[in-house]
């Protein structure tokens, strides 16, 4: 099977579709499902902007943007406490270097 450039977009549905037929038979995929929709908004507001739909397209990255924002809220507060974390300890570091 040759790959060519709509192969991809083609093997992606096929993806998705498989996903959400599994989800409704009874195999629950977990979250994965609800980080779909908003990952395909932000793709069709970036496939508006490349067809010269840019206020549609904004529109639709905005609100995907925001949805998988907050459903990504959870990680992004585990990722900023172990920053502030290594922040604190190599701040310590460096005070108790200079005495």
């Amino acid at each position: 099977m040759r790959l060519n450039r709509n192969s991809g977009l083609a093997l992606l549905l096929i993806a998705v579709g498989s996903l959400i037929l599994l989800n409704k038979m009874g195999m629950h995929t977990g979250h994965l499902i609800g980080y779909l929709f908003p990952v395909a908004m932000i793709g069709l507001g970036w496939l508006g902007i490349k067809n010269d739909r840019t206020i549609i397209g904004l529109i639709l990255i905005a609100i995907g943007s925001l949805v998988l924002i907050v459903k990504l809220s959870g990680l992004i507060a585990i990722l900023v406490a172990i920053g502030l974390i290594v922040c604190g300890i190599s701040s310590l570091r460096r005070k108790s270097r200079a005495y």
